[in-house]
């Protein structure tokens, strides 16, 4: 008895020294010292401290080989725990704590550390909290926006589209974010859903906001264009007037009676089953949904690569408004390209990635090159990607280097998309 004894010491050493082997070894070891443990009772105390000691040994490494990311559930679960009492708290405070002042807080703090990064092109937090200023001014004497009154923004993917957006909300305004993809009838409907009386448009989208100009006026829309001049009747340049703007802050008096329960924005169905639908963001679910970086394990050192649609919920709610939650730096693109994903990742050193299901099926059809691996990605958010996509994006090794896969795939393993 002894002599088993001795040899269950052995092996529970062996299951310690042995936590970094693959989980195959460490399951082999693990069933034959649970083989063991029940032929090596005495009644000596030594036998049972003994025992004692090897049943909290073998739960922890049971816990280790068949529950390889318990840990990192564990601590899921109580970052997720701390971020719903910062909501609680958020929606008890008075006045209300919403993201723009969470960016004012970061402008002030970090006002010279990156915010966006875009073709080439780096934007700082305190330039932007300038230009939305300048945004926020022009916008007050040419539309004579007041707080509540909801604008509607018909941009692509670039760093106007941040500030422009940032400039409303310093001045109470929720915004409707139009797909700027959507034509005629479909464009006319999501100006009836939100109720929006102002127009804001790209250059490039001239033609689309033409086709519908006629109707926009007798409904009393006013639009403006993001450029320095417009020939159009009805269409009024606003990037001069931007431009000449002052930059100075804007009293929060301008927004004082926004809190959690109000409309920070307009999100639109896709339409695929019919027309577009408007889904009303409140200024809770701002904050749930940036909370899901935090929670993901993202911090103020990570560098973000949005390439979804900023009209779209995950590319403004959990890329944007997470950014700005966490203090990082935001890479931008216009339109996603699976071609150029991961030079972009290279160029820009991105450590966290955002998916939807078809876009990380692309990149994992996409042919592989020799440097495929050679990137700082850790970890991807997303949902909607099937399990054999999974696989294919992932190099599963015995340690099973996958977690929470519908949500937050952590990518230490590499990816070789």
């Amino acid at each position: 008895e002894r002599s088993k004894v001795e040899l269950l010491h052995m092996l529970l050493w062996l299951l310690v020294l042995c936590q970094k082997q693959p989980v195959r070894a460490r399951r082999k070891v693990l069933a034959l010292s649970i083989k063991l443990l029940p032929s090596c009772g005495s009644s000596t105390m030594s036998v049972w401290l003994s025992a004692a000691a090897g049943l909290a040994i073998l739960a922890f490494a049971y816990i280790r080989a068949f529950c390889p990311y318990f840990s990192d559930d564990c601590a899921y679960m109580l970052r997720s725990l701390k971020l719903g009492i910062r909501v609680t708290k958020y929606r008890k405070s008075k006045p209300f704590y919403s993201i723009l002042d969470c960016f004012l807080d970061a402008a002030k703090r970090q006002p010279t550390k990156t915010f966006i990064l875009f073709e080439g092109r780096s934007f700082s937090y305190g330039e932007a909290d300038l230009q939305s200023n300048k945004v926020a001014r022009a916008l007050q004497a040419e539309a004579r926006l007041k707080e509540g009154d909801t604008v509607a923004l018909f941009l692509p993917n670039e760093p106007s589209f941040v500030w422009t957006w940032l400039g409303l909300a310093k001045l109470g305004c929720p915004a409707a974010l139009l797909n700027f993809n959507i034509r005629s009838k479909s464009l006319l409907h999501c100006f009836s859903c939100c109720g929006a009386k102002v127009l804001i448009a790209a250059p490039e989208l001239l033609d689309a906001v033409e086709e519908v100009l006629p109707t926009l006026r007798d409904q009393g829309i006013r639009v403006f264009l993001l450029s320095d001049r417009c020939s159009v009747e009805g269409i009024t340049a606003l990037s001069d007037k931007i431009a000449e703007a002052s930059d100075r802050p804007l009293p929060p008096e301008l927004r004082a009676n926004i809190h959690i329960r109000s409309t920070a924005l307009y999100i639109y169905t896709s339409g695929t089953t019919g027309l577009p639908k408007a889904a009303v963001v409140t200024h809770e679910r701002v904050w749930a949904a940036s909370f899901v970086q935090a929670s993901s394990g993202t911090t103020a050192d990570d560098i973000f690569y949005i390439n979804l649609p900023l009209y779209h919920s995950a590319g403004f709610l959990i890329g944007m408004a997470g950014g700005i939650e966490r203090g990082l730096t935001l890479v931008l693109r216009k339109k996603f390209s699976a071609s150029q994903f991961w030079d972009d990742c290279r160029k820009y050193n991105v450590t966290v990635m955002q998916y939807i299901g078809e876009t990380l099926r692309y990149l994992c059809n996409m042919p592989k090159k020799e440097n495929e691996k050679n990137h700082k990605v850790r970890i991807a958010i997303g949902n909607g990607v099937r399990s054999d996509v999974i696989y294919k994006c992932l190099d599963v090794n015995d340690n099973g280097s996958m977690y929470a896969p519908y949500l937050i795939l952590p990518l230490d393993s590499g990816l070789y998309c």
